[in-house]
């Protein structure tokens, strides 16, 4: 058999052999047991500890924490004009919603639903960021082709609709590298190539969300019809890892309602197979989610779990927070720091979540 059909029948034996590769279900957990066996036991420098200056460490932790997300210059950095530009407004049931556009740096905007309840204002307002999936229109159950057809994603994701029944503002982002913001036209994530753009420019995904979040504030900050002093954050997987970074950094946000994205950095982010968005350089080495949730103190923090979650494992979690109840403690206001669990998996709870959450909101 000549050279030429050899090469042929072998690459065409490749092409098959990855065809079924990419066919099978693939396992959650990573095939890397060296560093899953290099992070036994390492504690960050940031682990909080009992009898520290519990201010002191938010302090210090917080400072490190902006600085390895890549965030620290824009923060501090002169800000844009946000600009805003309303694309279309309509009224919904329980309220009205606007579709606009908000100028967040010099070179990167980002659309957003600003939703109204009936009645006169000032709201309480709610910042919603939704996870892996095709967008920010899951929040108000439309399809995003055409953002009038109702379509509900299921989950209890549906945050719009929750915020406006109990007579709350909302404020749905659409986060960086999802939905009209993936790069891709079919709106399917495209977190792992910006998440990698990101490392090149000394920044990471996560901190470009968390300031999104920030200029959500200042739109905020410019209306009237909106309450100042209650301004919430919401989300689920990547949302819910959005609100809670979000909470451990912005001082202006007042409740933090995360939702499947707690555990430990080692049992979940290192050992299970994540989008390249959960990611920063130097996590391990920092601390971990209960610290992290401890610097959401002194907001209120309700966060919410699923008992069968597979990708955000539940014992881990329940000890994490056990942790970030001690800071909160520490801090003497155990009673802002709430673990909600719910009994499926990988989504959030509303009736469970908003029973905790709303007497504490008031």
């Amino acid at each position: 058999m000549k050279k030429r059909n050899l090469f042929a029948i072998g690459s065409l034996f490749g092409i098959i052999c990855l065809s079924a590769a990419d066919a099978a279900p693939q396992p959650l957990t990573f095939n890397d047991e060296d560093s899953i066996r290099w992070a036994e036991g390492k504690v960050g420098t940031f682990r909080y500890k009992p009898g520290m200056d519990v201010r002191k460490w938010q302090a210090e932790a917080r400072k490190d924490l902006i600085k390895k997300l890549g965030i620290e210059a824009k923060l501090k950095a002169l800000r844009v004009p946000l600009s805003p530009r309303i694309l279309w407004q309509r009224k919904v049931k329980n309220g009205t919603i606007t579709k606009l556009i908000l100028q967040s740096e010099k070179d990167y905007s980002f659309p957003a639903y600003l939703c109204i309840p009936d009645g006169n204002g000032p709201f309480p307002v709610w910042i919603c960021v939704q996870g892996h999936g095709t967008g920010m229109h899951a929040s108000i159950s439309v399809r995003w082709q055409d953002e009038k057809t109702f379509k509900y994603d299921g989950g209890d994701r549906n945050f719009v609709e929750q915020c406006l029944e109990r007579g709350y503002a909302a404020l749905c982002i659409e986060q960086r590298a999802m939905g009209e913001r993936s790069g891709y036209s079919d709106h399917r994530p495209g977190c792992l190539r910006q998440a990698r753009h990101a490392l090149m420019f000394g920044e990471t995904l996560i901190g470009n969300r968390v300031f999104d979040v920030d200029r959500g504030i200042d739109f905020i900050y410019s209306r009237k019809d909106l309450r100042h002093d209650r301004i919430g954050i919401v989300g689920n997987s990547g949302g819910g890892t959005t609100s809670i970074y979000s909470g451990a950094i912005l001082d202006r946000l007042t409740h933090v309602m995360p939702s499947s994205c707690f555990s430990t950095y080692r049992d979940s982010i290192l050992k299970i197979e994540h989008c390249g968005c959960n990611y920063f350089p130097g996590m391990l080495n920092w601390g971990d989610m209960g610290d992290l949730a401890g610097l959401c103190a002194p907001k209120t923090l309700v966060i919410v779990s699923g008992v069968s979650d597979m990708i955000f494992p539940i014992e881990p979690a329940k000890a994490e927070f056990k942790h970030a109840k001690m800071i909160y403690r520490a801090m003497g206001i155990p009673n802002r720091c709430h673990h909600v669990i719910g009994n499926k998996g990988h989504r959030f709870y509303k009736d469970e979540a908003w029973k905790v959450m709303e007497p504490l909101y008031k």
